[in-house]
């Protein structure tokens, strides 16, 4: 049964000579072939850097931290069920734990007292770690402009992505993370944070 099968050598080596027949003029039938099928590449050799494979590894396996302090939070909760499906873009997997997590999405208003909880808990997590500040709330306080609440998470910790909205639709979250993504597939010198060298 394998002798009935061409090779695909075989096969381009007899479309080649096909084309060179059409051609008429030597030099017309080499540029007609460098044209139509370019310069042979080996099969089977992926070329990339060590930072690029790391960097896509990293974005497709995000797991946020299961935490939410409003109403926002059932947002967040949405995403997740089968409706919004954020397991299309591998960030499915909420850990329980700030040392098993690599995103914190900071869902609802920030209040004085629970501040340096968040501290906390944004410190016990593993580096590389990124945040998402989802909805007006947490963002800049919202509408609640008093005493109590934060203005703004990024005065405790660090924000990549803000998430506009009171409160954001789950596809505006999920729009948010392939943001993240996008950063984090970007990010140069990976290998060498990772080992220290930087």
């Amino acid at each position: 049964m394998s002798n009935h099968l061409v090779s695909p050598d075989v096969e381009r080596d007899l479309v080649t000579k096909r084309y060179e027949n059409t051609a008429g003029n030597p030099d017309d039938a080499q540029h007609l072939k460098n044209v139509l099928f370019g310069n042979e590449q080996p099969q089977g050799v992926i070329l990339t850097s060590l930072d690029n494979v790391v960097n896509w590894m990293r974005k497709s396996s995000i797991w946020p931290m299961t935490f939410g302090l409003a109403c926002c939070a059932i947002e967040m909760m949405a995403m997740g069920a089968s409706r919004f499906d954020v397991a299309r873009f591998g960030a499915e997997v909420f850990r329980p734990s700030p040392r098993q997590s690599d995103l914190m999405i900071i869902a609802g208003r920030v209040s004085q007292k629970m501040a340096p909880v968040i501290r906390q808990l944004w410190e016990q997590m593993p580096e590389p770690k990124w945040v998402i500040s989802m909805g007006a709330c947490a963002t800049s306080g919202g509408v609640f402009n008093n005493y109590a609440l934060v203005q703004g998470v990024n005065q405790v910790i660090p924000v990549d992505i803000y998430v506009p909205g009171c409160p954001p639709r789950p596809e505006q979250l999920i729009y948010a993370i392939t943001l993240l993504q996008e950063k984090i597939q970007k990010e140069k010198g990976t290998i060498r944070k990772a080992l220290n060298l930087s």
